[in-house]
């Protein structure tokens, strides 16, 4: 049986790029100031979050102006979401794994003691 870890998502595994994806999974968009006061981060450590995110195809990221001022606005994409949910995935069987050497240890533990 190969171990859970294996299917983590590495990108996603970032505890920012995590909270990121976690935190656009529960809405249609969020600007970009929401989401960076959501999850406390710099303007700076976003955007470089972001960037890496959009190249993997996993976050849209959408500018517009409202009036005068220009608001970037940000998605988790179709591909985003769905890596997300394999990683929360992966997480849940790592918690729950007991394989069966996990068994077999325990047992020869027992016999030493």
């Amino acid at each position: 049986m190969t171990h859970p870890r294996k299917s983590l998502d590495t990108l996603i595994h970032a505890p920012v790029r995590f909270s990121i994806a976690a935190a656009l999974a529960s809405v249609d968009e969020a600007d970009f100031r929401t989401l960076r006061d959501t999850i406390e981060i710099s303007d700076s450590a976003l955007s470089k979050q972001i960037t890496l995110l959009e190249q993997a195809e996993y976050v849209k990221v959408r500018k517009a102006f409202v009036g005068k001022r220009a608001r970037t606005w940000l998605s988790l994409t179709a591909k985003g979401r769905v890596a997300l949910t394999r990683h929360l995935a992966a997480l849940r069987d790592i918690a729950e794994w007991e394989p069966e050497q996990t068994a077999e240890l325990g047992a020869r533990q027992g016999s030493e003691e």
